[in-house]
């Protein structure tokens, strides 16, 4: 296959800042290495780690591409020399290290995931980022099984809408918070036992009374600070807090400890990106073998709020700031 010598990527054009700074450029094509694939992207997902780099607050790790984008869609178009469950032509999606605002991007082989079935290139990279998150926090480290309950917050973001269905599927009770009374349809409408409307009820007053004080098993949680002692206060006995973002603040002011060693809590947290590829194979495996089924059968589908071309990244950016979304935000990068 005769490649371009160059392409159309977005840049950061100004450094750190505001959506205006991202701007349509053109460079060379990236180089796969050895255990990496080149797709030609067709779609890539727009994410609020994405949004965090460019304030500058969430970098690369070493030896990632600086370009912004975390999840793409594509065909294979290139292989290095040590892959051998992919070939030029192959249909996949892929968790990226960064570089998905591009025509080409390559990502570890190990990462990539072919098509579900009858998904086209914008459902598919709608996958990636949320599903790879989700699975980490809510199955592996947060132990989620059947007959558990779920409080997420955030439950139309699309992390809420993937942590809702994937949990519903597995066979828990799901509880989440939304901004708006539609967002809150939103939830029920996907599948949610219950949805709390957070700016005019407080969550941990409804848990109580959703779950006869007990609490719920796991907390979800993309808040951070302002939400700590009442996420402690939400759980029930040997419950677990999983942490993956800090919407409101990392840092704690005052903070009651007590419910933590007299309910045996757990709470933990991590971050996607600073990964190695054999820790994000592992989960790519998993998400083959337990949730990828589910997608083919059109079960735990993703939503798509909105999509726009790769050069309006932008604008984008300013839809994901504003928090008006439901479901995933989307740029179309060829047809």
């Amino acid at each position: 296959m005769i490649l371009p010598t160059s392409m159309n990527f977005i840049a950061a054009a100004a450094g750190a800042g505001g959506p205006e700074v991202l701007q349509p450029a053109i460079g060379p094509l990236p180089v796969p290495r050895a255990d990496e694939v080149l797709i030609r992207v067709l779609a890539a997902g727009v994410n609020r780690p994405d949004v965090q780099q460019r304030l500058g607050l969430y970098p690369p790790p070493q030896g990632a591409s600086p370009v912004l984008g975390l999840e793409v869609a594509g065909e294979v178009v290139a292989t290095g020399a040590a892959v051998a469950q992919y070939r030029v032509g192959d249909r996949v999606c892929a968790l990226t290290n960064g570089g998905g605002y591009a025509e080409y991007c390559t990502a570890p082989a190990a990462q990539a995931l072919p098509w579900p079935r009858g998904f086209d290139a914008l459902r598919a990279a709608a996958l990636p980022e949320t599903y790879f998150t989700v699975w980490a926090n809510l199955f592996m480290l947060g132990r989620l099984v059947a007959g558990e309950s779920l409080l997420v917050h955030g439950g139309t973001s699309g992390i809420g809408v993937t942590a809702l269905q994937l949990a519903k599927a597995f066979g828990a009770t799901v509880y989440a918070t939304a901004g708006s009374d539609e967002k809150v349809a939103a939830c029920l409408k996907l599948g949610a036992d219950a949805a709390i409307n957070y700016r005019t009820q407080d969550f941990l007053v409804e848990i109580q009374r959703l779950t006869g004080k007990r609490g719920v098993d796991v907390v979800l949680d993309m808040v951070g600070a302002s939400y700590f002692p009442r996420n402690l206060r939400c759980l029930a006995l040997d419950g677990r807090l999983v942490i993956i973002a800090f919407l409101g603040g990392s840092k704690v002011e005052t903070l009651d400890l007590m419910p933590i060693m007299t309910k045996r809590l757990t709470v933990t947290g991590s971050t996607m990106r600073p990964r190695s590829t054999a820790q994000k194979g592992a989960i790519a495996e998993a998400l083959r073998a337990q949730v990828w089924p589910l997608l083919d059968e059109g079960r735990c589908l993703p939503v798509i709020h909105q999509v726009f071309p790769l050069a309006e990244a932008a604008v984008a950016h300013a839809l994901m700031e504003s928090s008006a979304h439901i479901g995933k935000i989307m740029l179309s990068v060829a047809a």
